[in-house]
C-alpha cells in the first residue's frame, strides 16, 4: 500500500485530462455568449461617439482627438482670440463664415473642427502662420483660430464635425442633439 505504482499515475492523469476537457468544453459553450456582448461589425465601422473632458485643457491649447479615423482639433480660445475673430470683416474670408457659425452659442471658448487642410488633406501646424490660427506646411493654406480659411489654395474652412455639449465640460463628439450620426 505504501507503493501505488503506475495505477496512481494513471488516474491522476485521467483527472487532469477530464477537468482540462471540462475547461475547454466551458470555455467553447461560453465564448457565443461573451461574444454576443460586442458591437457589431455596422457599429464599429461607423464609429461610435467620442467623449472629450475639457477640464485640462488650457487657454489657447489646441488637443488632437480621433474620430472615426480623421484628425479632430478642439481649441480653447483665449479672451483675445474671440474678441479678434469676431472682428474680422466677411469680406477678407476666402471662405465667409461668422464666428458664431463656428462655434456652439454658450461655448464660444470652444472650437471643434476637422484637423486636416481643405485643400489636399494636409495636417496643418497650430499656432502658426498670419492669423492666430493654422498654417499648412505643404502648400501654405492658412487658417484663423477658428478654422476659417484666410489665404489659400484651400478653397473652404476647416469642417466642424458633429458634436454636442454634455455639460460645461464635457463634449461628445459624433452626437448632436442627443442622437449619434449615422
Amino acid at each position: 500500500m505504501a507503493d501505488e505504482g503506475p495505477q496512481g499515475t494513471k488516474r491522476d492523469f485521467l483527472f487532469l485530462a477530464t477537468g482540462a476537457g471540462l475547461a475547454v468544453g466551458a470555455g467553447a459553450v461560453a465564448w457565443p455568449f461573451v461574444a454576443s456582448m460586442a458591437p457589431d461589425a455596422a457599429t464599429v465601422a461607423a464609429g461610435a461617439p467620442l467623449e472629450v473632458d475639457l477640464s485640462p485643457i488650457q487657454d489657447g491649447q489646441i488637443v488632437n482627438v480621433f474620430w472615426r479615423g480623421k484628425l479632430i482639433f478642439v481649441r480653447k480660445l483665449t479672451e483675445k482670440e474671440i474678441t479678434d475673430m469676431k472682428a474680422v470683416p466677411l469680406s477678407e474670408m476666402i471662405d465667409p463664415a461668422t464666428f458664431d457659425s463656428r462655434v456652439k452659442k454658450g461655448h464660444d471658448q470652444w472650437l471643434v473642427s476637422y484637423g486636416n487642410c481643405t485643400h489636399l488633406g494636409c495636417v496643418p501646424i497650430g499656432h502658426s502662420g498670419n492669423y492666430e490660427g493654422w498654417s499648412c506646411p505643404c502648400h501654405g493654406s492658412q487658417f484663423d483660430a477658428v478654422g476659417r480659411v484666410r489665404r489659400g489654395p484651400a478653397p473652404t474652412n476647416l469642417p466642424i464635425p458633429p458634436y454636442a455639449f454634455e455639460t460645461d465640460t464635457k463634449i461628445k463628439i459624433g452626437e448632436e442633439g442627443g442622437k449619434a450620426v449615422a
